[in-house]
Order: C-alpha cells, then structure tokens, then sequence
C-alpha cells in the first residue's frame, strides 16, 4: 500500500480463478480467497475446484495445495476456518476442507498440508449435506449438522469429523408426513449442452402409472439436491407438499445466452419436460408451470412459445421488458437499468442500444399466442418487481380474452410477509393446480372473483385484521 506497487498473482497460471460458469453479460465474479497465513506471508485463492498457495509478493512460485485433484475428480475444495479468534491460517496444522461433488452433490470434509504439494486425504463423503462444522476450543470434540432430502440436519458429535453420534431429534413430527424421492435426472438442451434438475417423486411412485407434473424453475436448483424440505405453504412450491398431493415436482437448471434470456429458458424448460413425457409416466396432458420473480417472467415466457402446459402460476413478475427498463426498484431506490444492461435480465445494454432484445424478450408483445390459463400474485408494495407490471400483464390477458386471474395483497411485498398472505396464495395455486390438471370443481375465487367488498373474507385468517387478499373488481377471469 504504501508503494503503490501492483503483483498481478495468478495471470500465468493454467485455470481461471473468476466463474467460469458465469452467463450473465458482466465480469465474472472471483471465486474468493481461502485466508492468509501469519505476517501475510501466503494468501490462499480459489479456482473452480482446487486450492491454491500463492505468495503476494509474486517472488516465490504459487502451488496447489490440493493438487489439482479437485479438477481431475470434479470436487470444489474449500477452507474451514475452525477458529474464528484466530485470524490467520496456522502452517503447522493440517488444512481441514469442506467438499463438494459437482456431478453427485455428494459432500463431506478433507485434510491437506501447507507447503507440501499432495493430493488432499479424504475424512468423510457421502450423499448427503454436512454443514455447520465446529470444533470445541481445547479438545478433539465436533459438532456438525447433517441431512438429506429425507433427514432433517440435527446435530452430531464426536471426537471425530467421520465418526459422529445424532443428538439432537429436532423435527419428530417429520415422522407423520408421506415423503417421497428425489434424484438427478439430465438432457440435453435445444443447444445440446448437458443440463440437469431435480426430480421429486411422491411416496409409492409406480412408473406404469402416469402422473401429473408440475415444473418450478428459478436458475440453477440442483444443489439442493441433499437439502432437507419441511412442509410449508407460500408463493412457492414444496416438493414435498405438492408430492403429497399426487403430483411430480420437476426443477430444471438453465443456462443462459447474453441477449436471450427468454428463449435461453425456453431451450433449457422444453427439453428437459420432454425428456421425462418419454419416460412414459408424466401425463403430458396435465402439466403446469409456475416461477416466482425471475421464474415468474420465465413462465410468462414460455406461455408465448408453447401450449405444452395446462396450467401457469407466474408469481411477482416482468411482462414488459421496456417498461419495466425505466423504472426503479422501489425498496432500494436502484435504477431498474441495472439488471438489464449488467446482471439477471441478461439484455446486455440498454434499451437504445438493443432496442429488438427488449422487445422481444417482453412476453407482452406474444400474448396474443398464449392458450394456458394463468394465476398470478403481484403486491402492491413489491419493492424488487413493480407491481404496474402485473397490471400491465392482465390488462392485456383481460383485452385478449385470455383467462386470468390475478391476485394482489395489498401492502404486501415481493415474497409476501405476513403468514395470512403466504397461505392464502398457497391455497389458491393449489386449488388452481387441481382445476386445470386434477379436474376439481373451481373455487368461489375462480368463478365470480372477489368483489371489492369481500375482499379477505375467503383468507385464511391467521390475526383478527389479517391484511386481505384482493383482485380488481370484476376479475372474474375472462373465458
């Protein structure tokens, strides 16, 4: 600092220490440092998968501490910092890492050594998620959560990391539920890249019978794979709850092209549907679609280029790219332009500059082509999307004599708050789900609306003045 000097670290090595599976039109973000040892002597930087020793002098050469075996057998090797007092890493102890298998999400812990070039020695990996680990000040004790899909991650002990006792049983009523499976499962997309997702079954799934299917994207879902689900209801979905109620619960990963964030999503969600109708037991008669926020505009979407799907749920979402463009979010303040030009949006410059992206990225302009029924939620105090958004969106289903239905808490935000509004906006993507795909008789809401007067009478009442579920009046649904 004090020469101003500049050492470029890591230009001459042989891989990249930025994301290499970055596809949004921006710089890549840094993978991250691992720590520094006593009198910042060595710095520890991540790549992809490995671990390097780098001195920041640029004097003596960097090495991989973990040997480049990360790369070769597909594991991301992190440092655990079992000492939060101590603020640099000790050279004389072994290095513990936490592991991670990309292609299994299999997890676990692994022991290296500093200044001594080897492959890492494995402690414990399984199929599961080991998280929290922390060790006890003056003594060889442990303690670590684990979980799978099935096991809630309680806690366990033992002067060992692989070999640990459960003591803690913090979720028995786990016991009560039907809990089915969930399993990788992989395609190809429309551009032939390898992609994967998660495949929810419900309990006693029988592959001669057909089922229906409901598909909940976001970006990339699959490292959730070894993550425990409780049953829970709001303007998402729970594999668990949905699998209960006899539906398969499909969440594929996307990748995505600068410039094409809608058509990306349709090459990633089409294929990987298609490739479990030719399983032979999803009804491809009975399937819908629902995303929240970002998942909510690529539901809008891929109702504009396909009538595959019975059903769509578009939660808190963009229809009109060059509207959205010139507004701001209203809880921080931010100019919308942001999210365009640099990050989730993915146009890659503004809208003068790619005038044709904007547009036909918007399924706004598409509507007109959409046959699936859709229910969405859009709060007048969401502070990511702008909820004029959501009006823009029914005005025009409501002029095409589509049929819409779209539901607003008012004061409510994004992701809704208050626990009334969380269920109410559950139970009424159930009952959707279960008139478009199950056949059930629609709901009072479905049918006549909610006149302005009712509006909260048919909520779940969770507080004696529980803030009320509404629609405009007269949105009955157009059909």
């Amino acid at each position: 600092m004090a020469t101003g000097k500049k050492v470029v670290l890591t230009d001459k090595l042989p891989v990249k220490f930025q994301d290499e599976e970055f596809d949004s039109p921006d710089i890549p973000p840094p993978y991250g440092l691992g720590g520094w040892t006593a009198g910042d002597k060595r710095v520890l930087v991540y790549d992809r998968f490995d671990v390097w020793e780098i001195d920041p002098s640029g004097l003596a050469a960097p090495a991989n501490v973990t040997d480049g075996e990360g790369r070769r057998a597909g594991v991301t090797f992190r440092v655990v910092d079992l000492d939060r007092d101590e603020p640099f890493i000790d050279t004389r102890t072994p290095l513990l890492l936490r592991a991670v298998d990309t292609l299994t999400k299999s997890s676990g812990f692994w022991r290296d050594k500093l200044g001594v070039v080897a492959a890492p020695e494995r402690i414990i990996m399984a199929d599961r998620n080991f998280g929290g680990l922390q060790k006890a000040r003056d003594a060889e004790q442990y303690l670590l959560t684990q979980s799978t899909y099935r096991e809630f991650p309680d806690l366990w002990t033992g002067n060992s990391i692989a070999s640990t006792t459960k003591i803690s049983n913090a979720n028995p009523q786990d016991s009560e539920y039907p809990r089915g499976t969930v399993e990788l499962v992989s395609w190809l997309n429309g551009d032939g890249i390898p992609l994967r997702g998660l495949l929810y079954k419900p309990e006693n799934f029988d592959a001669s019978k057909q089922y229906p299917l409901i598909v909940y994207y976001y970006e990339k879902l699959t490292d959730g794979l070894h993550n425990y689900q409780a049953p829970s209801g709001r303007n998402t979905v729970n594999p668990l709850v949905y699998n209960s109620l006899g539906y398969l619960v499909f969440m594929p990963d996307i990748v995505y092209t600068d410039g094409q964030p809608g058509p990306s999503a349709a090459k990633a969600i089409i294929p990987g549907v298609q490739s479990l109708i030719a399983k032979g037991f999803v009804d491809p008669k009975r399937m819908g679609i629902t995303g929240q926020s970002w998942g909510g505009y690529q539901t809008n979407y891929l109702i504009t280029v396909t009538n595959m799907f019975a059903a769509a749920v578009p939660n808190a979402t963009v229809v009109n790219m060059t509207s959205a463009y010139g507004g701001i979010r209203w809880q921080s303040g931010l100019a919308r332009t942001f999210q365009y030009e640099h990050t989730q949006s993915r146009i890659g410059g503004s809208l003068w500059q790619y005038p044709e992206r904007f547009i036909e990225n918007s399924p706004l302009f598409r509507l007109d082509r959409v046959t699936t029924p859709v229910l969405f939620m859009a709060n007048d105090n969401d502070g990511a999307v702008p909820w004029y958004q959501g009006i823009e969106f029914y005005v025009a289903m409501r002029r095409l004599q589509k049929e819409a239905y779209m539901v607003v808490y008012n004061g409510d935000e994004h992701n809704p708050t208050k626990r009334a509004n969380q269920k109410d906006i559950d139970r009424k993507m159930q009952d959707f789900f279960a008139v478009k795909l199950l056949g059930a008789e629609a709901p009072s809401w479905m049918v006549r609306g909610i006149p302005f007067l009712e509006k909260g009478r048919d909520q779940v009442k969770m507080t004696p003045q529980p803030a009320r579920a509404t629609t405009p009046a007269g949105n009955s649904g157009g059909k």
